[in-house]
């Protein structure tokens, strides 16, 4: 059985390597030869799937900012479509990357319309509109959703998909944090700074148009209260440089971790933590499921902010997905024109100074983490796919 996995950007990658690794897990235990093949990144190469085209560096959020990934992105395609021709999957599996992965779906359905097809972590269409109803055509193209959210899978089931719910799969890269005293030692910061992180970026159009504020943010903290201390992340190698370079021109005191120790450092970097300053994204929930309170920011071009406000209608209530979940403005967002240093620095201190203001948050993520449903959501999702493609 040979399956063809699509996903794209770090978030993707990661999620991608998970779900590797339990339909290997899952195939074993049926005694079915599972051959994977990916396009994504190195985490998923490293579970076991055969990487065709690496998607982790060329993804980008609007038209502008996509221009400069259009050659990469046809040259992935270019290998997909020549997979498609000479040697067919008997499954495709999709993950997150909405536009690249709709029109692979609607090729590989036109193309291969007997193989099943599977969407996993769908686009946030529950949350989003364009124009006054418009979607995309998922449903037309999918066998089978396996819906994160509940109201996911209340939205395709009502228009009529195949759809169940799994849960969230970031349940299952929880993690039981060390002590604190035990966490800054590992990271060599002092436990009587106040220790804020700072994630920019996963796609490197994030970099040039948060990163500049969020360190301008951090410059008139460090300012007001030099015991603060920033740790940033970085979402990928090719990013450490710049983040360097970006920090020092800022004067912001603190530390840049290596992409390749993100992983292993991320539990002692949520219990050190006072406070999170990033993008809107996956980590907003990995942080709510650790308790740590957060400012949320995005900013897109102005050509492409104007072209999806004003031609295509795009709206949505919120950005970040622990709001869009919980239907509320829990944590605070900045995005666009608000996205200020002055006005996130002020957000900030008043999320360290007021304890009433962070425990309505800590609340918050309380009623969050019962949406998400219960650990084992990649095995649950392995298990539907190898049951789909074994028919």
């Amino acid at each position: 059985m040979r399956l063809l996995i699509s996903t794209g950007e770090v978030s993707g990658d990661l999620q991608g390597s998970f779900l590797v690794t339990a339909l290997r897990k899952e195939a074993l235990l049926q005694k079915i030869q599972l051959e994977i093949i990916a396009i994504g990144g190195s985490k998923m190469k490293t579970a076991g799937a055969d990487l065709i085209a690496d998607t982790t560096s060329i993804g980008a959020i609007g038209f502008w900012e996509a221009i400069p990934y259009l050659m990469p992105t046809l040259r992935a395609q270019s290998i997909v479509d020549g997979l498609l021709k000479t040697k067919p999957p008997d499954a495709l599996v999709l993950i997150d990357y909405m536009g690249p992965n709709i029109r692979l779906g609607n090729k590989v359905r036109k193309m291969l319309p007997n193989i099943p097809i599977v969407y996993y972590i769908a686009p946030q269409e529950w949350a989003w509109r364009l124009g006054d109803s418009g979607t995309t055509d998922l449903i037309g193209f999918t066998d089978k959703i396996l819906a994160i959210f509940r109201e996911e899978e209340r939205f395709y089931a009502k228009r009529g998909g195949n759809v169940s719910w799994v849960g969230h799969p970031m349940l299952d890269n929880f993690k039981v944090l060390p002590e604190r005293e035990k966490a800054c030692m590992e990271l060599g910061v002092d436990p009587l700074n106040k220790i804020v992180l700072m994630f920019p970026a996963s796609r490197s159009q994030e970099l040039r148009y948060l990163l500049p504020t969020l360190a301008k943010t951090a410059y008139l903290m460090q300012l007001k209260d030099p015991s603060i201390y920033f740790i940033v992340p970085s979402g990928l190698e090719s990013f450490e440089e710049d983040i360097r370079k970006i920090l020092d021109r800022y004067n912001v005191v603190g530390k840049v971790i290596p992409a390749s120790e993100v992983d292993r450092l991320k539990p002692s970097m949520f219990s050190v933590a006072t406070l999170a300053l990033g993008k809107s994204g996956t980590i907003n929930m990995e942080l709510a499921l650790h308790f740590i309170p957060q400012i949320a920011a995005y900013r897109v071009s102005k050509i492409t902010a104007f072209i999806a406000k004003n031609i295509l209608k795009f709206n949505v209530d919120h950005i970040s997905p622990v709001n869009l979940l919980l239907k509320e403005r829990l944590i605070p967002e900045f995005v666009q024109e608000e996205f200020k240093a002055t006005k996130v620095a002020e957000m900030a201190f008043n999320l360290l100074e007021d304890n009433k203001l962070r425990s309505s948050i800590i609340n918050g993520y309380k009623r969050l983490s019962k949406e998400l449903g219960e650990a084992g959501v990649t095995t649950r999702a392995a298990k539907q796919i190898i049951e789909l493609i074994s028919k």
